[in-house]
């Protein structure tokens, strides 16, 4: 079996929209993904770890253990042997209480990828492939959650491009989620349940083609 470890926040923990409840596994789209990778005959585990909150390198100074970078190499090797590391943060960096651009936020990124590529994993282990995964952007914040994010529609312009020049840089594959998927309208930051389906799906292509295909446990045809 495979693993893959996403690492994330709550678009990816499934919060629903203007609730503090969450989506199923089979909803949110690391499930959809697991679910498509396995349907023929593949045996994929997909690892969540994901925090509500979670930044890329900053703290929240309201709530304790959001800042990503921290324990994350011990993340790596806790769950080692892996397949492939997504990391899909950054939306939290945009909260109010923080004035980073978007370059800032990817220049969080390349920290992370910098602390997994430096992991202390067992000497027989992969260092894991990393598919960076730019947020879908946000748009004015509505709902309960609007003072959290009150200008982070602005803050996040250009986020797509800084992390795709980071993944270049650092010989990351990538995605932009936000060609597939586009936030709530219901909160303008997370993702609702269909855009969870269209997420889950095209990673699964993505993922797909970045998985070694000789280990995949795949059935000849």
């Amino acid at each position: 079996m495979l693993q893959i470890l996403l690492y994330g926040d709550s678009l990816s923990w499934g919060i629903i929209p203007e609730t503090r409840r969450r989506l199923s596994f089979d909803e949110r789209w690391p499930g959809v993904m697991e679910n498509l990778l396995n349907a023929d005959g593949r045996r994929v585990r997909v690892i969540e770890d994901c925090l509500n909150g979670r930044r890329t390198v900053w703290d929240d100074p309201f709530k304790p253990g959001r800042k990503g970078i921290d324990g994350l190499a011990q993340r790596i090797e806790s769950h080692s042997p892996l397949a492939l590391v997504i990391l899909m943060l950054g939306s939290n960096d945009f909260q109010s209480i923080h004035p980073h651009n978007a370059w800032h936020s990817a220049q969080g990124l390349a920290a992370l990828v910098n602390a997994i590529r430096q992991a202390p994993i067992e000497p027989a282990m992969p260092v894991p492939p990393i598919l960076l995964v730019a947020p879908p952007p946000q748009e004015e914040p509505r709902g309960t959650i609007a003072p959290k994010f009150v200008g982070g529609e602005r803050k996040c312009i250009g986020l797509a491009a800084a992390c795709r020049e980071v993944a270049d840089t650092l010989g990351c594959p990538y995605f932009d989620a936000g060609t597939v998927a586009a936030v709530s309208q219901l909160d303008g930051v997370h993702l609702d349940a269909d855009q969870h389906a269209r997420l889950g799906a095209a990673l699964a292509k993505v993922v797909e083609g970045l998985l070694p295909e000789a280990l995949l446990g795949v059935r000849p045809g």
